[in-house]
């Protein structure tokens, strides 16, 4: 099923700065030497295809929509807030300049921006979007991304009301889980082996496959990475995963009562010998048999 995105304005996520946004007589042209990509934007990885189809649109029609950019802070030229994926088109089809709107943005209002932007496009890998999202509530609580951390999972246990109330503006922002659940279940991902995030930015592996390879020893890894990239399904994945288990020892008390049990039923006079209430005990105990067992029974399957 396709992730539905989030569809709101980028000047609605920046409050009271709805203006600085809009597109009007202040969309100029720069020289491409002068604008470089954000070091925090969330999309570290963009897919060769995908870029290859949108320079070809770049060249045939130009850069129809300005990149949004603030200027930088140190080194002269700008940063891109929004726009790197036309930004890198641009690079490829050789063009010399492209349409900006230049804009005082703030280090949490070109996260948020960079973001969102992202998260209405398809492709952005789930590895991606939980570092970004982690990068946006750690600007929005003053932390560090592991402070960040630290302070989700400590709201699972004891809710702070006004962390709370940031958490959820965050999530309201991007609108698409909430942040009980991103801590739940998204933050662990961080923590995953090198290789499987790799293998998520780069060639799009499924989270909830990413997450049985990630599981599993490390001698392990690399062959279950092997068949998740060639397409194997999570319950392929999983019944790999169960024939790598050893099989525990039987209890050796309980192969003594099954063997006597055994020998004591498959005596041939033991039916004989039976009385009628005896008998008639014997049918209640042999329904009362699992039903994985009497199928087996019936089967006359070899119950090892």
């Amino acid at each position: 099923m396709t992730r539905k995105r989030p569809q709101r304005e980028l000047g609605g996520l920046l409050g009271g700065a709805q203006a600085l946004t809009q597109a009007g007589p202040e969309v100029q042209r720069l020289p491409l030497e002068q604008l470089r990509p954000y070091g925090s934007q969330p999309r570290r990885y963009i897919g060769t295809e995908e870029l290859e189809r949108l320079t070809r649109s770049v060249r045939e029609q130009g850069v129809l929509q300005p990149l949004l950019v603030r200027p930088a802070s140190s080194g002269g030229g700008f940063e891109i807030a929004a726009g790197e994926r036309r930004y890198r088109a641009a690079l490829a089809a050789g063009l010399a300049e492209v349409p900006v709107l230049v804009r005082p943005l703030t280090d949490l209002q070109m996260i948020e921006v960079g973001l969102v932007e992202n998260l209405q496009r398809e492709g952005l890998s789930p590895i991606d979007e939980t570092e970004g999202l982690l990068r946006l509530i750690a600007l929005r609580l003053d932390l560090t991304p592991g402070g960040a951390r630290q302070a989700l999972m400590a709201n699972l246990r004891n809710p702070d009301p006004q962390q709370v109330a940031l958490l959820e503006d965050v999530f309201a922002l991007v609108g698409q889980q909430t942040w009980q659940s991103f801590a739940k279940n998204k933050l662990r991902m961080l923590q995953w082996p090198p290789e499987v995030l790799e293998a998520m930015r780069s060639h799009g592996l499924p989270y909830s496959v990413a997450g049985i390879v990630a599981a599993v020893a490390d001698e392990h890894r690399p062959r279950l990475l092997d068949m998740a990239l060639g397409g194997a399904t999570g319950r392929e994945l999983r019944g790999a995963v169960a024939a790598l288990r050893p099989i525990p020892p039987a209890d050796p008390l309980v192969v003594r009562q099954l063997e006597q049990v055994r020998r004591t039923l498959g005596h041939p006079r033991f039916l004989q010998q039976l009385g009628r209430g005896q008998e008639a005990e014997l049918k209640k105990w042999l329904k009362q048999m699992p039903k994985w067992m009497r199928e087996r029974v019936e089967e006359g399957a070899d119950p090892t």
